[in-house]
């Protein structure tokens, strides 16, 4: 693909501008009627398949966590996706943008990331109405085959 089409291609589909890619496996939480459809749809486009919900039952690559102010603690639910995480993956943190109901503070994401163990490494405007947070787990030195 040429780098003009690579542009195109980010501006007519928000999820290329994520880096998500064919195949990955990524688990949505926090689901409701005000989440960005566009970009969910342009997720499932990209990695050839639909998302997999909060019931499923093995790690997956990316976890796309939609967060409000008013869904809890935000540290107790990056905690919780790490858990659910392939070593190395990622969580894109969708929260609602500045003026927008359930707008979380900046400072907040920073300090529950680096609670939960987690680095910011990438923020975006995911949409309309919503922030993404890439928020990177660690680097884990390889284990031996055994």
């Amino acid at each position: 693909m040429s780098a003009t089409a690579d542009h195109a291609e980010e501006r007519t589909n928000p999820a290329a501008r994520l880096g998500f890619e064919p195949g990955q496996v990524v688990q949505e939480i926090g689901y409701d009627d005000d989440v960005e459809l566009e970009l969910r749809e342009g997720i499932e486009a990209t990695i050839g398949q639909e998302l997999v919900d909060e019931d499923y039952d093995d790690v997956a690559d990316v976890v796309l966590l939609w967060f409000r102010d008013e869904d809890g603690d935000l540290t107790d639910a990056l905690v919780d996706a790490i858990g659910l995480l392939e070593e190395g993956g990622t969580v894109w943190l969708m929260t609602p943008k500045t003026g927008r109901d359930g707008y979380v503070e900046p400072s907040d994401i920073n300090e529950a990331a680096q609670t939960a163990g987690l680095a910011q490494t990438k923020s975006i405007s995911a949409g309309k109405d919503w922030t993404g947070s890439r928020l990177a787990t660690p680097k884990v030195a390889a284990k031996p085959r055994r």
